[in-house]
């Protein structure tokens, strides 16, 4: 019988206080990443400035490079995004000692090429200070006294740093597709890192419900390897201090979960207990990880949204605007809020 992986996480708040419509059309969910750099205007490398709407962030890195005449992985982003959404992101395409071709004859109503500098070295994955949503939500129900103490809540306390249903592909495709890599089944290079990533980011999001269903996933536990917002740096405490309640409250730290792989994971105590059994119970996913040669990082377990606004329309239509750092999902807190119908991601 095939594995069963459920998707349903635990809520912090209680659950959703309404209901809503997102993704009706492309405007409906914009996104635009911030770089967190300013390119150097010279140097082997194109950096493009891209609107696109109705395509993957992959089709689009496939057409720079066809058009550059390179090889693929001559053509680099910082990270993926939604496909039914308008969205602006950077690419860069490894262009040594060659000019620049008319990138302006690439442009469609799917495509617009808003800058392009040079930079002298490629746009690594995760390299992004953040990006900024703004969101169109339709057929909003709810009482909206209601939704203002929740926004309010999550602007003050954050929300759960899920990671959102895509990274698991429809019902779950992807966790199915990385226990068959585990297994031994031939795949193709690209498609090793959706499915690796898929497995850590599962096991990610079960540790985050247990702490969630505890409402420690903002408090802390005794053991816990900490966060330093907007940083990628971590610290250790055996205990939770007065000084360690205060950073917690302020959001200027947070608790973080295990991305499982090989090597000690950091967490002590009570928490690298919860941990441990967690993931005792989806031995074939954590021994599939290690194998695979992934080295166990930290996750922040909570994410404080920045310049959160909000205004009710008319027609029902709810509007949201807030920053988040990179790697954190818009859907993560959308789900606090209302239950949603979307489209899926592509």
């Amino acid at each position: 019988m095939p594995t069963a992986f459920s998707l349903d996480w635990p809520y912090a708040f209680g659950g959703p206080c309404g209901n809503g419509l997102i993704k009706i059309q492309p405007d409906d969910f914009f996104v635009a990443e911030i770089l967190g750099f300013v390119p150097e205007g010279s140097g082997e490398h194109v950096f493009l400035h891209v609107e696109k709407i109705g395509e993957n962030t992959e089709y689009i890195a496939r057409l720079l490079a066809r058009h550059a005449q390179v090889r693929q992985r001559d053509v680099s982003f910082a990270g993926l995004k939604d496909r039914h959404a308008r969205t602006r992101q950077w690419f860069s395409v490894w262009l040594p000692g060659k000019a620049d071709p008319d990138w302006a004859a690439l442009e469609s109503p799917q495509l617009q090429i808003l800058q392009t500098v040079r930079h002298a070295r490629k746009l690594k994955r995760g390299v992004l200070a953040g990006n900024r949503f703004e969101l169109v939500i339709r057929n909003w129900q709810g009482d909206q006294e209601t939704a203002i103490q929740r926004l309010n809540a999550i602007q003050q306390f954050g929300f759960p740093n899920y990671f959102g249903e895509q990274r698991f592909g429809r019902h779950g495709h992807n966790l199915h597709r990385a226990l068959e890599l585990f297994q031994g089944t031939k795949f193709k290079r690209e498609q090793h890192s959706i499915y690796l990533s898929a497995a850590r980011s599962y096991l990610f999001n079960l540790i985050l419900a247990e702490r969630v269903t505890s409402q420690s996933w903002r408090q802390g536990m005794p053991g816990d390897v900490f966060n330093l917002n907007h940083s990628h740096s971590f610290f250790k405490a055996d205990n939770l201090d007065a000084s360690l309640i205060e950073r917690l409250g302020s959001g200027d730290i947070h608790p973080t979960g295990a991305l499982w792989g090989k090597g000690d994971s950091g967490a002590q105590g009570e928490v690298q207990a919860l941990e441990h059994a967690i993931i005792s119970a989806q031995t074939e996913l954590a021994a599939g990880l290690i194998k695979a040669g992934l080295e166990t990082d930290r996750r922040p377990l909570r994410v404080i949204p920045e310049k959160l606004c909000w205004s009710f329309e008319p027609d029902q239509i709810l509007k949201l605007a807030f920053e988040l750092p990179a790697g954190s999902y818009a859907t993560a807190l959308i789900r606090e809020l209302i239950k949603t119908d979307q489209v899926d991601d592509g």
